[in-house]
């Protein structure tokens, strides 16, 4: 059927397969990336039209404020490009959301550069394709953090250093260390690749060459150059990162084992569909199997060392230091099976495969944004999100219109629970900073005494105890504070949903008049908003 359809395809499959024909021309993979992102960005905009961003985008945003080569919690390059980003667009959801699906387009973009090094024509769409039906450039990427980050810099990463080993060029050689070292930035865990592009050389029966000549040593020592400023500001500031980072190692070879055991149950799940897919397209040809992993192309073979090192390497990991490991820190490197797969078979695939592969990556995404996606906002306006994402924008406003009521200024600091704080200082207009430390974060101390001189605003949701509690500690310690309680609630295209209750506590600057009795923090105001 498949070959018959190619020789004369249906009236509807022509215009996919002109589309087909555009790919070595040029403009076919750019114009599928570009309505990936379209479409996905369109998603995230309805299904989360009643709440507000995620509070690992906010806190990337929140990171890059102030340029620094290196922040407490994590690695700096998420709050880089946050900054980068925000320089240009505007602070607003549709723009972050923008930002996190142009960084799975642009993932997408450079895994076809890899992808293009062994295949031609129709297969390059089909690795994209088969990727696409993966939750990881959706979903995870949606969670603009120091994971999603990843999913752009780690095919860029491989592809220049596939052409460094390959070419032996010193432009490809500096290109490896630059990257290698900017997913470095991104998150610790791309250790990991660095690990498997060395053990992948050691492995590859090309090694002498490579290693005989200058290409491998000069990524090292442009890799280390570009990492120095961050390797310094670690020296200098105690490592925190490194203490975040290790805090995950506190199990036993039994926790280990489960860890593990989910890990690959995680990344088996997120590509299962992608697998079946597959298997319905190879069918009986998938006995060649053995026969075309013998006669895998050199490049390939060592993707193949690459992606085995991403695996395995982790996995020994967590069974000698009893890491935590779960399988969405290791969704970035998915890419490398989608293209073994599909550029290392031997036999034909036919175009009648890609179109129909199409047609349901596109059916999906359409199911996503006309049905998935408004269920989604109705469902949460009525019984909201854990980390309360419906509220973050009525609470920004109702505090910082009940700052300016007390104080008659703009407010200029606010922390207490991290999601409420990273939202107010996106979402009020004042556009606050937050208050406390990254280095600090966790550990609920007393504002600096500077800071409450200056004006200062903390929140918690009715019921996050610890949090009350600290609010409780922190005003008994005397000030000119002032607590207010209000109600918010969420809205979602007209309909009132969910509510949820918030209490502030102000510090108010030294400037300010003093705060009334009424004001004072053993009274308490309750507001709706």
């Amino acid at each position: 059927m498949a070959e018959r359809s190619d020789r004369a395809p249906a009236r509807w499959r022509r215009p996919f397969l002109r589309w087909l024909d555009g790919v070595e021309a040029g403009w076919a993979v750019p114009l599928l990336i570009a309505c990936f992102v379209v479409i996905w960005t369109l998603y995230l905009a309805i299904a989360y039209a009643g709440g507000g961003l995620h509070p690992d985008t906010l806190e990337a945003w929140t990171l890059g404020r102030h340029f620094a080569w290196g922040y407490h919690k994590h690695p700096p390059l998420s709050g880089w490009i946050a900054a980068a980003w925000t320089s240009v667009f505007p602070l607003s959801d549709w723009s972050l959301q923008l930002m996190a699906m142009a960084n799975a387009g642009l993932a997408l973009v450079f895994v076809d550069r890899i992808a293009r090094q062994f295949v031609t024509g129709h297969r390059r769409v089909l690795v994209l394709l088969l990727l696409m039906l993966t939750p990881v450039y959706q979903f995870h990427a949606q969670r603009f953090n120091a994971n999603s980050v990843l999913l752009a810099i780690w095919p860029l990463a491989t592809w220049c250093f596939l052409r460094a080993f390959e070419t032996r060029a010193w432009s490809w050689a500096i290109a490896a260390g630059c990257t290698t070292a900017l997913a470095m930035v991104g998150k610790y865990y791309s250790i990991f690749l660095v690990a498997s592009l060395a053990f992948a050389a050691l492995a590859h029966p090309a090694r002498r060459a490579y290693f005989s000549s200058a290409s491998p040593w000069i990524s090292v020592v442009v890799g280390l150059a570009v990492l120095s400023p961050h390797i310094h500001w670690l020296a200098t500031t105690g490592a925190s990162t490194f203490t975040y980072a290790l805090a995950h190692a506190n199990g036993n070879l039994a926790t280990s084992l489960h860890e593990v055991r989910n890990f690959l149950l995680g990344l088996a799940a997120a590509m299962s569909i992608s697998a079946v897919i597959w298997l319905l397209i190879a069918g009986p040809r998938l006995r060649q199997f053995p026969a075309d992993f013998a006669a895998m192309s050199p490049g390939l073979r060592l993707l193949f060392y690459v992606a085995i090192g991403t695996i395995v390497l982790p996995l020994l990991t967590s069974l000698v230091m009893g890491t935590d490991l779960p399988s969405l820190w290791a969704l970035q490197g998915l890419f490398l099976f989608a293209i073994l797969v599909v550029c290392g078979t031997s036999y034909r695939i036919e175009r009648f495969h890609t179109v129909n592969v199409t047609m349901i990556v596109a059916g999906a995404a359409l199911a996503a944004v006309l049905v998935a996606a408004p269920i989604h906002a109705v469902h949460r306006n009525n019984h909201g999100y854990e980390e309360g994402r419906n509220f973050y924008v009525q609470a920004a406003s109702e505090l910082t219109r009940q700052w300016r009521e007390v104080t008659g200024e703009p407010l200029s600091a606010v922390s207490g629970d991290d999601a409420l704080a990273f939202a107010t200082a996106f979402y009020s207009p004042d556009h606050p900073y937050y208050a406390r430390p990254f280095a600090h974060q966790y550990t609920w101390g007393l504002p600096r005494r500077t800071t409450l001189d200056r004006g200062w605003a903390a929140l918690c949701f009715q019921g996050q105890e610890h949090c009350n509690r600290w609010l409780e500690w922190v005003s008994a310690r005397g000030g000119r504070f002032v607590r207010r309680e209000f109600t918010v609630q969420a809205s979602l295209w007209g309909r009132l949903g969910v509510s949820r209750e918030v209490i502030v506590l102000m510090a108010l600057p030294q400037a300010s008049p003093a705060p009334s009795a009424a004001d004072d923090f053993s009274a308490s105001r309750r507001g709706t908003h």
